[in-house]
C-alpha cells in the first residue's frame, strides 16, 4: 500500500534563527543554494508521493510567492493556519481536513532530507501497514545527530516507543492516522498531545532510521551548516 499525501509543516516563527528569520520564514532559509522548503518538496517528488499539502502563518505571503514560481505547484495546495497559529498538532488536523485520504506522511522541513531516506521511509510505510498502525514516529539514535545538543525523546521497545533509557531524537517524520483526530476540533494544540497519550495507552511507534540526522537548530548550526 501507498500513502498518496504528504504534509509539511511551515507555520512556526522559527525563533531561534533571529535576527535571520524576522525578515524571512526558517523553511526558505537557504543551504548549498537550496531552501529547506525546496529541498523537502523535491525529496517528496522522488519518494513518489501524488499530493503536498503546506501549512502557513508566520509570513506566510513568502512562501506563497515560493510555492507559485516552484515547478512542482501544480501538486501542492497551500493552506493558511488562519487568524492565529494552530501549532503543530491543529496545522497537522487543518491540513488533513482538507484531503478524503485517511493517511499521511509528515514532514518537518528543518532537517535537511536526501535520497538515503527513500529507503527507509518505503520501509516506514511498509511496517505502518503490516502492523495496522495508526502513528509512525521515524526516530534516530542521538549519536547519528549533527547536533550534539539535541535532546533525547524517547526510548525504544520493540516497535513501540516509550520514555525510558531515552537515547532516539524524533527526526521530523511520521505517518499518522487521520483517525486520531476524531472529535477534535481545529485550534491550537501540539501533536505532542496525541503522542503523550499514545505513550500511556503503550501504542506510540518508532522506526528507526540509519541515516546522519542533520535538523537546522539554531544560528550556531546554520552557520555551521554553511560552512561544510
Amino acid at each position: 500500500m501507498k500513502i498518496n499525501t504528504a504534509l509539511i509543516l511551515c507555520a512556526g516563527f522559527g525563533k531561534r534563527l533571529n535576527p535571520l528569520t524576522l525578515k524571512i520564514p526558517k523553511p526558505l532559509l537557504k543551504i548549498n543554494n537550496t531552501t529547506m522548503l525546496g529541498n523537502t518538496i523535491n525529496f517528496l517528488e522522488q519518494l513518489g508521493v501524488k499530493s503536498i499539502k503546506i501549512n502557513t502563518f508566520y509570513l506566510e505571503e513568502q512562501i506563497n510567492d515560493f510555492i507559485s514560481n516552484h515547478p512542482l505547484k501544480n501538486k501542492i495546495e497551500v493552506i493558511s493556519d488562519g487568524s492565529k497559529i494552530l501549532g503543530t498538532g491543529g496545522g497537522i488536523l487543518n491540513l488533513m481536513k482538507s484531503s478524503n485520504d485517511q493517511n499521511f506522511l509528515v514532514f518537518n522541513p528543518d532537517t535537511l532530507w536526501n535520497i538515503k531516506y527513500l529507503k527507509c521511509i518505503n520501509n516506514m510505510i511498509s511496517d505502518y501497514f503490516e502492523f495496522n498502525m495508526e502513528n509512525l514516529l521515524m526516530v534516530v539514535d542521538k549519536e547519528k545527530s549533527y547536533d550534539l545538543k539535541l535532546k533525547c525523546d524517547f526510548g525504544i521497545n520493540g516497535k513501540t516507543l516509550c520514555k525510558k533509557n531515552k537515547n532516539l531524537i524524533y527526526t521530523g517524520c511520521q505517518i499518522i492516522s487521520k483517525k486520531l483526530f476524531n472529535n477534535m476540533n481545529i485550534d491550537f494544540f501540539s501533536i505532542s498531545e496525541i503522542w503523550n497519550k499514545k505513550l500511556i495507552e503503550n501504542n506510540l511507534y518508532g522506526f528507526q532510521s540509519s541515516e546522519k540526522f542533520i535538523h537546522l537548530t539554531d544560528l550556531k548550526i546554520y552557520k555551521k551548516l554553511l560552512e561544510k
